[in-house]
């Protein structure tokens, strides 16, 4: 019958976008140190480690795709993926300027937000400043982390960073780019932007150094970058594996800059996965 066939066209379309676009239809809402985070959880195996996906200076829950999902579901583990305060779905930024401590105050919120879910085992990912927010993390709060992969982190500031800072904010003035981060962001794009723009931009930021914070970290530790990231050199890697003591490990994406999960999905993906599979 011809509805039998619309709805099995249905079914197998919708199949195919919850696979491969990673719909989240379990979003959700938490107040944490008054502020409302957006966030989405999925619980897998309770017995299993919860992956937590820290998103970059632009992104936000949604901007992840399905890659958060296919690494959930290929490593049995449980998943949980949140905007931060002034991203995506989550409330507005409640502060003009940030500091130089901005990745450390995140990484203290995530603390905070680990507890309130009374998280028993975590494994972090975490890309660009959500990379830099991990490490920062595995460096102070050692209870209960399994390990971190970090993509595209950085541990000090370069020329090439503040280079591609700068095309950006050419960029956001003389194509669309504002209108499709706002597809993410909604009435907290400007705000987004600017607060990644002019805050690395700060003279004062030139001093950001977390090399002596790395010596701290004590789980295991791996490094993914972009061997044509536009935002760091190897040396962000290289201080990296330098400084942290624990056993750690580094990859380096071929054909990718600085999203290697997108450039490059699957030997990023698959390196992912065996390395999370080497922490249960």
């Amino acid at each position: 019958m011809p509805w039998i066939n619309k709805f099995k066209a249905f079914f197998y379309l919708y199949s195919f976008l919850k696979k491969h676009l990673f719909i989240m239809e379990n979003t959700s809402t938490i107040q944490i140190n008054n502020a409302t985070i957006n966030y989405y959880h999925h619980e897998i195996n309770p017995s299993k480690p919860t992956l937590i996906f820290l998103h970059d200076s632009l992104g936000s829950t949604q901007l992840w795709r399905d890659f958060p999902k296919e690494v959930a579901e290929k490593t049995n583990c449980n998943l949980f993926i949140y905007d931060r305060q002034g991203y995506g779905k989550s409330s507005p930024f409640v502060i003009e300027k940030r500091t130089i401590t901005y990745m450390h105050d995140e990484a203290d919120f995530l603390n905070a937000l680990v507890k309130q879910f009374n998280f028993k085992e975590i494994i972090l990912f975490g890309h660009s400043d959500g990379g830099t927010i991990a490490l920062l993390y595995a460096a102070k709060y050692h209870e209960n982390l399994k390990g971190i992969v970090v993509v595209g982190s950085h541990i000090i500031v370069e020329d090439v960073t503040l280079n591609g800072i700068r095309a950006a904010k050419i960029a956001y003035k003389e194509t669309n780019l504002a209108e499709r981060l706002a597809k993410y962001h909604g009435d907290n794009t400007q705000k987004v932007f600017e607060m990644w723009t002019e805050t690395w931009l700060e003279p004062d930021f030139m001093n950001f150094d977390i090399r002596k914070e790395l010596k701290t970290i004590e789980c295991p530790t791996l490094v993914i970058q972009g061997i044509d990231d536009e935002f760091g050199t190897m040396k962000q890697v290289d201080g990296i594996l330098e400084n942290v003591k624990s056993r750690i490990e580094s990859y380096i994406v071929p054909n990718a800059k600085h999203t290697p999960y997108k450039e490059n999905k699957l030997p990023t993906l698959e390196k992912t996965i065996a390395f999370i599979d080497t922490l249960q």
